[in-house]
């Protein structure tokens, strides 16, 4: 296993990865926070392997990379958690729209759910 160089030290930069950015929305937002989760876990390993051998300026640049990082990584999840928030408006707005236009429907089948429900608690005990 060799030693990270002293200088020139780089971080993967999740916001892009397989050609897709974090505002594209068509990823899942689950595996975008995995993903982030991964890419800012790997940034901090390689600088903890770095520190070893780097002192003065040179750590002080891996301290500024890793700060500019943590900087990217809480952006990227403020974005996602924007892009699940958003989903969850329009399937809010769209389910209360469904319930407007066919409001029978949607009692029975919210009694068939809670019949379902009832039954499996009441088999549980």
């Amino acid at each position: 296993m060799q030693n990270p160089p002293t200088s020139g030290i780089s971080f993967s930069n999740s916001r892009a990865v397989d050609g897709q950015t974090a505002q594209d929305g068509k990823a899942d937002a689950t595996s975008g926070i995995a993903r982030e989760f991964h890419n800012f876990v790997a940034d901090i390993e390689d600088l903890l392997k770095a520190t070893t051998t780097l002192t003065g300026d040179d750590l002080q640049k891996a301290k500024a990379k890793l700060n500019e990082r943590i900087a990217a990584a809480k952006e990227s999840a403020t974005e996602i958690g924007e892009s699940v928030i958003n989903r969850a408006r329009k399937t809010a707005e769209h389910t209360n729209a469904y319930v407007h236009e066919q409001p029978w429907s949607a009692i029975g089948a919210s009694a068939a759910v809670g019949l379902l429900l009832g039954y499996l608690l009441a088999r549980r005990h």
